[in-house]
C-alpha cells in the first residue's frame, strides 16, 4: 500500500488534503509537522476506523532529509507548510534524493516559477516535482484551458478569490497575506508588465449567485502573473485580485497598504496575529460562503465577434478550504495509482482538468456556473 506524507497535515489545508486522501482505501497517510502533539491529535481524529492506514511523525520541514523519507517509506510528499515566500527547496530536494514524488500548495511567485531549477535532478531520479498544486495556478489554469476553445484569442483575464468570513486561515497564510499588503509587484497591462501594489487597485465583483453578493477585491501577487503570459501568448492584460468577505475588513487592509507605501508601517507582517484575533472575535460577521471567479475576454472562435465568458465557483458550508487542497490530492492519487508518468520539476499547469477537480469534490457543497 503506497504511503503519502502530508507535511503540515494538522493545518488548515493539510488536514483537508489528508482527509480526502483517506477516502481512497488504497492509500496510507502519514501526518507530520513540527509539533509531535498536534500531529498525533490529528491522527487520532482520523483514526477511528482507519488505524491501519494512518500514522503520525514529528518532522521539521526546514530540517527534513532524504533519510527521513526513506525511513518512513513514503512514495509521495505533499508539502502544505507555508509561508513559501521565504522558503528554499529543501523538502523538494530531499524528496528527489530519496526517489520520492513531491507536490506543494505554494502560491509564492518566485517559489513556484523557480521550481524548474530542479527539473534535471527530478528527471534523473525519475520523480515528479510539482509546485502550485492549489487554487492558483492549478485550478485557475484548468478553468482557462477548458474555456479556451471557445475563443479565437483571449486578450484580457481578470480573476480572483474571496473566502467566507468563517474561514480561519493558519498563521502562515495570514503572515503571507499581511506581508504582501502595499508591496509592489508587476502584472501584464496593455501588453507590458506594469507595477501595482498589494491590496490596492480596488474593484468589485457581483457574483451571479445572490447569496455571495458583491465582494470588494484588490490586486494580489501570484505565480500566474509570470506563468500565464507565456502559456496564453495573446493575453495583453492580466489581473488577479483577492478579498475578504466583510467589506470593512477589506477596506482596513486597503488603508494599511497606503501606510506601507508611505513608509509609516515598515513590517506589516507583524500585525498578522493581532489582526487575525480581531477577525476571530468578529466571526459572527459575514458567512461560510467562499467564492472564486475567472473572467475571460477576447474574440469568438466562430464569429470573430467580441466574447466575454465568466466562470464562478461558490463554496458553501465552510467547504471553501477544500478548494486549495484538492489539486494536490488529485495529483497524489494519480501518482500512487501509477496513472501519472510525467517526470521533472514544474509549476502545476496542465496536470489536471476542471472536470477532474469537480469529480474529486462532487460530495462537497461547491458549485460552479459559466456565464
Amino acid at each position: 500500500m503506497p504511503r503519502v506524507l502530508v507535511l503540515g497535515g494538522y493545518g488548515v489545508f493539510g488536514s483537508r488534503a489528508a482527509e480526502r486522501l483517506l477516502r481512497d482505501s488504497s492509500i496510507e497517510v502519514v501526518i507530520a509537522g513540527r509539533s509531535k502533539t498536534q500531529a498525533a491529535l490529528a491522527t487520532e481524529r482520523f483514526a477511528t476506523e482507519l488505524k491501519h492506514r494512518i500514522s503520525s511523525a514529528q518532522l521539521d520541514a526546514t530540517l527534513l532529509s532524504a533519510d527521513d523519507l526513506r525511513r518512513l517509506g513514503v512514495s509521495v510528499v505533499i508539502n502544505t507548510v507555508g509561508p513559501y515566500q521565504a522558503q528554499n527547496y529543501r523538502v523538494a530536494e530531499a524528496a528527489i534524493a530519496a526517489g520520492v514524488h513531491y507536490v506543494d500548495l505554494a502560491d509564492a511567485r518566485a517559489f513556484v516559477t523557480g521550481i524548474r531549477a530542479l527539473d534535471a535532478a527530478a528527471k534523473r531520479a525519475g520523480v515528479l516535482v510539482v509546485s502550485g498544486a492549489s487554487t492558483v495556478p492549478a485550478l485557475a489554469a484548468s478553468v482557462i484551458d477548458d474555456l479556451l476553445p471557445r475563443f479565437k484569442s483571449i486578450d484580457a483575464l481578470t480573476y480572483g478569490i474571496s473566502p467566507g468570513n468563517s474561514f480561519d486561515p493558519g498563521a502562515a497564510t495570514v503572515q503571507s497575506i499581511i506581508a504582501a499588503v502595499g508591496q509592489p509587484f508587476t502584472t501584464l497591462v496593455d501588453g507590458r508588465m506594469q507595477t501595482v501594489h498589494g491590496w490596492q487597485s480596488l474593484t468589485r465583483h457581483r457574483f451571479a449567485d445572490k447569496a455571495l453578493g458583491t465582494r470588494i477585491l484588490g490586486a494580489c501577487d501570484v505565480p500566474d502573473l509570470d506563468l500565464f503570459p507565456a502559456r496564453y501568448p495573446t493575453l495583453r492584460t492580466q489581473r488577479f485580485v483577492a478579498g475578504v468577505e466583510v467589506k470593512a475588513f477589506h477596506l482596513g487592509l486597503y488603508a494599511l497598504s497606503w501606510l506601507v507605501r508611505f513608509g509609516l508601517v515598515r513590517n506589516a507582517g507583524r500585525l498578522g496575529r493581532p489582526l487575525m484575533r480581531a477577525k476571530q472575535q468578529l466571526g459572527f460577521l459575514g458567512s461560510d460562503r467562499g467564492a472564486m471567479f475567472v473572467e475571460l475576454a477576447g474574440t469568438d472562435a466562430i464569429t470573430g465577434a467580441p466574447l466575454t465568458i465568466t466562470w464562478e465557483l461558490a463554496a458553501y458550508q465552510s467547504h471553501g478550504p477544500y478548494v486549495p487542497a484538492t489539486p494536490a490530492v488529485i495529483l497524489t492519487k494519480r501518482l500512487t495509482a501509477g496513472a501519472l508518468a510525467t517526470h521533472g520539476a514544474m509549476p502545476c499547469l496542465g496536470l489536471m482538468t476542471r472536470a477532474d477537480f469537480f469529480a474529486e469534490i462532487a460530495d462537497l457543497d461547491i458549485r460552479q456556473t459559466v456565464l
